[in-house]
């Protein structure tokens, strides 16, 4: 039995995504979204010990992962960090290009170009208006998790989230 602690709801569908799309059968593994890495600690502290503990994380939260598994003496190899979080590391993966294509299948390219227009993006490179699109709308981070993961060149899996699957 495992136990894989990711951060949101975005990063359990993408996790549960690509474990589709490698054929790893999840049976006996649980993926729980914390809904914020400063609960960590409360899920650890209600984990089984005999069950093997993953997590995906924020590089942003390193300290505190880092300080929370070694006050509940969990081992810190199971636990992997996005740079500087999942989103960011599909949009690296998928391509700039690949995330409008995915964007134009949904019918978002109207918002994003809204979004590129107003002032405070418009100077900013297209990745990091993507990072804020992907973030911005409720809802966005959940719907495009899955979809981009769909998109994703096997060849190209982000570290992180490769590691974790690796794991299972």
């Amino acid at each position: 039995m495992t136990l894989v602690l990711v951060e949101g709801a975005s990063d359990e569908r993408a996790v549960v995504t690509l474990a589709e799309r490698l054929g790893r059968d999840l049976a006996g593994v649980d993926v729980v979204a914390m809904h914020g890495v400063t609960n960590l600690g409360r899920h650890l502290a209600a984990a089984d010990p005999r069950r093997r503990t993953l997590g995906l994380y924020d590089v942003g939260a390193a300290t505190y992962v880092t300080r929370v598994l070694a006050r509940t003496g969990t081992d810190p190899a199971g636990f992997h960090g996005c740079d500087a979080d999942l989103e960011d590391e599909l949009i690296r993966a998928v391509g700039t290009d690949g995330v409008l294509r995915v964007i134009e299948a949904e019918g978002g390219l109207a918002s994003f170009a809204t979004l590129q227009k107003q002032p405070a993006h418009r100077a900013r490179p297209v990745d990091a208006q993507l990072h804020r699109f992907l973030s911005s709308h409720s809802g966005h981070k959940l719907r495009y998790a899955g979809l981009l993961v769909r998109a994703l060149d096997l060849d190209r899996v982000p570290a992180p989230l490769g590691g974790l699957i690796t794991a299972l």
